[in-house]
């Protein structure tokens, strides 16, 4: 006995993809400039929290004070609320913000 086995050919639905988040350059971490921190603080902040050597931190830390912020971070979203985070547990004035496109 042969049974014949219709085949039906249903198409599945082509699957969604989720918005890729770009790997680096995504989101800003912004410190910004505050009346209470000493800068000789601030630069010890940016180097335990970003392992910055003493000159970077320092240069970070003078824009903060001449421009009232700067710019130490960009990547993830998710890495870059970390890194907010972990400024203000040091009382540190810091945002995110997206980076703008080119």
């Amino acid at each position: 006995m042969i049974v014949a086995v219709e085949s039906t050919s249903r198409r599945l639905p082509a699957p969604v993809e989720a918005p890729q988040a770009q790997l680096a350059g995504m989101w800003r971490v912004v410190v910004l400039n505050d009346p209470v921190n000493r800068m000789s603080y601030v630069v010890m902040v940016l180097r335990r929290v970003f392992g910055f050597n003493e000159e970077r931190a320092r240069r970070h830390m003078l824009e903060v004070h001449e421009s009232g912020r700067s710019i130490v971070w960009a990547g993830t979203r998710e890495q870059a609320e970390a890194h907010v985070f972990a400024l203000q547990q040091w009382h540190l004035t810091a945002i995110i913000q997206p980076e703008e496109p080119s």
